[in-house]
């Protein structure tokens, strides 16, 4: 896995355009024109209601279903226990957040036996409040060695040999000081407990994953009637942050492009303006509870060219082509290969060339804006019940134009479904 595309906004403060609410760096929120008070706020945003008043977080009984999943699959793949540092994993097995720093606050969930945490002792209490699951928590002072508390969990789980998962997201220092202590074990990767459960999600996840596609969706819809003249890409950016708080999206935010640059797929350090007849690409989403939603739509200010309405209908048949081929128990490449065969036969591409499709159809998503598993060329993994993705092939065009149309869906039994509407045309993007 990589630095996913929101978090690359975020480091990357520089960028014109960048929009994040909280979580984000007081760097990156001076980029935004963003008004000031409630009542500076543009008509379509100001009369935005909350959307948050019935959902449900996910809840501790299901988070101790998902630890006994893992131990199953623990099991299954001969793996005695594995060890997370904070980020969505620990999160998505035991509710906790915890920032990293050089610090080691940890859980090891074995196969067998209770989770235990590893903390600093000066921060007990603190960790004491928000752990739920499990109450083996190791304490170690500032000159003591929390690499040995790790080894202590594994003996006191009986796990003197064998094998050892360790999430990816885990940093090499950690890594690297746990097999020091522990020696006598073997270390591989935790993917297939990890991403084996966090792939496929629950009736729970799948409502919180919805809700913030809709979120998302109607703040890119009131921001999109804030266009005018002039405008630029700060402001743009900072309506739409502003309608993803108001109706109660949390870490929202988009990058948005306009004209020959929204053919640069993450976008271009250049600063722009929005003038008649550009095109508009805005990308971004939000957070419930700490589940993704990533929407992209294109459009145009002002009246579309022919050539404009004729690659928005093409991108909108890659995009039909891709959720089509999102059939159980076909191969994850299968969507990647629709969109693409649709976009070659008009000309674009072949394969990653440009001007076409740069960049893998769609990827999975869930608390994290990218995660396993991916729509992409040479990804045999088979099409299930509970997965989740995007949907996002682009024609890119340089020193013209681009066009993403984004949407998530998740696998039923019966096939794919769309969280939200589609974006029915390119005159109204939003229905």
């Amino acid at each position: 896995m990589c630095l996913d595309r929101r978090e690359f906004i975020r480091l990357s403060a520089g960028v014109a355009g960048t929009a994040l609410l909280a979580g984000s760096s007081a760097r990156a929120q001076n980029l935004i024109s963003q008004p000031t008070s409630a009542t500076a706020l543009p008509e379509p945003i100001r009369t935005l209601q909350r959307m948050t008043a019935d959902v449900a977080p996910i809840t501790l009984d299901e988070r101790r279903g998902r630890v006994a999943k893992a131990q199953r699959l623990m099991a299954e793949h001969g793996i005695g226990a594995i060890f997370l540092e904070p980020g969505s994993s620990l999160f998505y097995f035991t509710g906790v957040r915890w920032s990293n720093s050089e610090r080691m606050f940890a859980v090891v969930i074995p196969a067998q036996g209770e989770p235990a945490y590893v903390c600093p002792k000066f921060e007990e209490e603190r960790a004491r409040e928000l752990i739920r699951l499990g109450g083996d928590v190791r304490t170690w002072e500032e000159d003591e060695s929390p690499y040995r508390r790790v080894a202590e969990i594994f003996r006191d789980r009986g796990l003197r040999t064998g094998r050892v998962g360790i999430e990816e997201r885990v940093r090499f220092f950690l890594f690297d000081g746990i097999r020091r202590e522990a020696p006598g074990l073997e270390y591989v990767s935790a993917d297939p407990v990890t991403a084996g459960c966090r792939m496929f999600k629950s009736p729970a996840e799948i409502a919180l994953l919805k809700r913030s596609n809709e979120i998302a969706l109607a703040a890119y819809r009131a921001t999109w009637r804030t266009m005018r003249e002039g405008m630029p890409q700060q402001e743009f950016a900072g309506n739409c942050a502003a309608a993803i708080a108001a109706l109660g999206g949390n870490e929202g935010g988009i990058f948005c492009s306009f004209g020959k640059f929204t053919a640069f797929p993450h976008g271009s350090i250049t600063p722009q303006v929005l003038r008649e007849g550009d095109v508009v690409l805005m990308d971004g989403g939000c957070t419930l509870d700490g589940y993704q939603s990533d929407i992209t739509r294109t459009f145009v200010f002002g009246t579309p060219t022919p050539r404009q309405r004729e690659i928005w209908n093409l991108e909108r048949a890659a995009q039909d082509a891709a959720f089509a081929a999102a059939r159980v128990g076909a191969p994850c490449e299968n969507v990647d290969a629709a969109a693409r065969a649709v976009l070659t036969k008009a000309g674009f591409g072949p394969d990653y060339r440009l001007p076409g499709l740069p960049h893998r159809t769609g990827h999975g998503i869930g608390l994290d804006y990218h995660e396993w598993t991916n729509f992409v060329r040479g990804n045999q993994t088979p099409i299930q019940p509970g997965m989740c993705f995007s949907d996002e092939p682009t024609i890119a065009i340089y020193g013209e134009f681009g066009m993403r149309l984004e949407d998530c869906l998740h696998i039923t039994e019966a096939g794919a479904e769309f969280f939200t509407p589609q974006s029915p045309s390119i005159d109204q993007p939003f229905g």
